[in-house]
């Protein structure tokens, strides 16, 4: 049976492990790389187009390493590799396999943009394009993230007639039912500037002289003196 000391010393080991690893999480979670919203990006043939790529760390950088690989079903190649001394000095290259390929990065404004131009773009450019960031400032903690690339003859017209009859539809429905309001609300007024006139006549006609007609409340008509 395990003894008192035993238990303390496996104790002292787990709190450890668990420290070290809330100590070591957020250094996981600090490098982030991305390439935008969109998953996949289309370039006609001939053209040319930016393959987009950011990071981000909260504990700083210094000879940040990164790197874009191609990869298709035949191939899988590294294409542009490059560095970044601190956080006041724009990337540089290192390498590239491609003539066409060109660093279109900058650390201005705190961007930290690596993202790369390619130019003359090729039916066999289409794959996915990986962006890869390693900081040694964060023990060499790394991150990816992937684009895909497809290459078309020309951009297919995103036919918008549907959404067109969509929104002029919900529109006229809109505008009917601000319409009504206006019709209801102007009735109403007619109404009531009605009602008050006809409140006002009443009034008006319950205070006539009515000595014609020798209605009650009428005035009495008047006789001469009785002579004796």
């Amino acid at each position: 049976m395990p003894g008192s000391g035993d238990r303390g010393a496996a104790w002292a080991r787990w709190l450890g492990t668990g420290l070290l690893g809330l100590f070591l999480l957020p250094v996981s979670l600090s490098l982030e790389v991305s390439v935008g919203k969109a998953t996949t990006i289309y370039a006609v043939n001939g053209t040319e187009i930016l393959l987009p790529c950011t990071f981000s760390s909260c504990f700083g950088f210094y000879d940040l390493h990164f790197w874009w690989t191609y990869n298709n079903s035949d191939t899988s190649r590294t294409i542009l590799d490059g560095i970044v001394k601190n956080e006041k000095s724009d990337p540089k290259v290192k390498f590239k396999d491609d003539e066409r390929i060109s660093l279109e990065g900058s650390i201005k404004e705190k961007v930290n943009n690596i993202s790369i131009l390619l130019r003359n773009v090729d039916f066999s450019d289409t794959g996915k394009y990986t962006c890869f960031v390693k900081n040694p400032k964060e023990n060499h903690a790394g991150h990816n993230a992937t684009i895909f690339l497809q290459v078309v003859d020309k951009l297919e017209e995103v036919d918008n007639t549907v959404t067109l009859i969509i929104l002029a539809v919900v529109g006229g429905v809109i505008g009917l039912l601000i319409f009504i309001m206006l019709v209801k609300k102007f009735i109403a007024f007619v109404l009531k500037k009605t009602q008050e006139k006809k409140k006002e006549c009443l009034v008006s006609s319950s205070g006539n002289d009515n000595t014609e007609n020798g209605l009650p409340g009428s005035k009495a008509e008047e006789k001469p003196p009785t002579k004796v």
